[in-house]
Parts: structure tokens; sequence; C-alpha cells
């Protein structure tokens, strides 16, 4: 199984209908990580494709297989794509790299001046981030809207997130900054990525360590990036 098997589009309000089963999904696979997300209902997911602001996949049975969707944030200044999920039997076939080049494309479009932000903790993610552009960034670099930061109550490291009053957690901040021309730090990082996969592993091991320590700094975490991907 491979790209060729699914449609990957903007999302069309006839799609409406798939918003509970992927809510649903959502749901079940941040329990199967051990992770939370910023919970969404059926009737707000329905409304990010009412607004064109959602890439559903499906594959060419017919069956739906991924999603993702658009946030804004500070008056429209930053911009997430958020919610990717990829149904399991779809899984580890490249949608999920098919499906956030046409959201991303799709942010470029909707919102060309806007920074595009994200929040993870998984090796796979970064990977596709950092072929798109994305950079690794600190906290302090994202969008202080207090409503994007309440979505991260419902995850398991939100007392994390409260002690280190919002500067560092568990998940790694990524950016694409449209008003840099060049990204070669991004597209260095991915390469490293790709060659040194268990670099990841280590680099999570050790910033968890850091994070956890009461006076872990922003500083530290940087030079741990930099030395791990150099």
């Amino acid at each position: 199984m491979n790209t060729n098997d699914f449609i990957v589009q903007v999302a069309l309000p006839e799609h409406r209908v798939f918003a509970e089963e992927i809510c649903n999904e959502m749901a079940e696979s941040a329990k199967a990580r051990g992770t939370g997300i910023a919970k969404r209902t059926p009737d707000y997911v329905a409304s990010k494709i009412d607004e064109g602001k959602a890439v559903i996949a499906f594959h060419k049975d017919g069956s739906w297989a991924g999603f993702c969707y658009i946030e804004t944030w500070s008056h429209g200044q930053f911009v997430a794509n958020s919610g990717l999920i990829v149904s399991p039997p779809y899984r580890k076939a490249g949608l999920a790299h098919a499906i956030k080049k046409e959201i991303f494309e799709l942010s470029r479009t909707l919102y060309p001046k806007a920074k595009i932000f994200g929040l993870t903790t998984g090796l796979a993610v970064m990977k596709i981030n950092s072929d798109l552009g994305y950079e690794p960034v600190t906290y302090s670099e994202l969008t202080q809207d207090e409503d994007f930061w309440k979505g991260c109550q419902s995850c398991v490291n939100f007392e994390i997130l409260k002690s280190k009053e919002r500067k560092n957690c568990m998940c790694t901040a990524m950016l694409y900054n449209p008003a840099e021309k060049k990204h070669e730090a991004a597209k260095v990082f991915a390469e490293e990525l790709q060659k040194k996969p268990k670099l990841y592993e280590r680099f999570m091991r050790i910033k968890q360590r850091l994070v956890l320590k009461p006076k872990s700094g922003l500083k530290s975490l940087l030079i741990l990036v930099t030395l791990l991907f150099r």
C-alpha cells in the first residue's frame, strides 16, 4: 500500500458525516499513546469542514483514511495544523506525510503571512514538519493566545507545563516562519533525523530528565538539540 492508493483533498461539506468517526479515532489514538489531546467535538470538526479549513483522505475503495484541520491564533498571526489522524488500517503507508503536506499548502494559501507551528512528541511528525520547513524553537516563539494553551489541559503532561510556567514541556515546539526565505536549518534537521533516528530517542530521554528538573532551562534544551543534530 502506498500514497497512490489514496485521495487527499480539501474536505467538502458532504464530508461532515465523518466527523464523529474522526473524533473517536483521535481519542483512541491518544489513549493508545498514553498522551492527551485538545478534545474536539464532532460539531467542532464539522465546522472546520464547513469553513474549508480541513483536509481529508480516502482510500480508493471509498473508506475514510485520514484527517487534519487548521486552527488560527493571535488574530491570524499564528496557524496550527491540528488533529492529524490516520485510520489504523492505513498507517505506515506515507499517508500522514501526504495529509500534512496538503494541510500545510492550504494554510499557506489561506494565511500566507502567518507563522505555522506545532507541538509534538513524535519522531514521525518531527520528520514531516522538518521536511516542510519547520524548525525547533523555544515555547516563547509560539502564540501566547490563552485559548491555545487551554487545549493542553487534557494532556497527561499538563502539570509539567504549568510547573514550567508554559516555557517548556515534553513536547518539542516547531515553527515555520514565512518571513524567513531560507530554511536550511530545517533541511539539515530533517536529514539528520532520517539518517540517525536513534538520536531522537536519545534526545527525548535526555529532554525528559531536563524538563523534570525544577531548574532546567530553555538554554540547556537548545544546546541539547544542537549537540545531537549537528
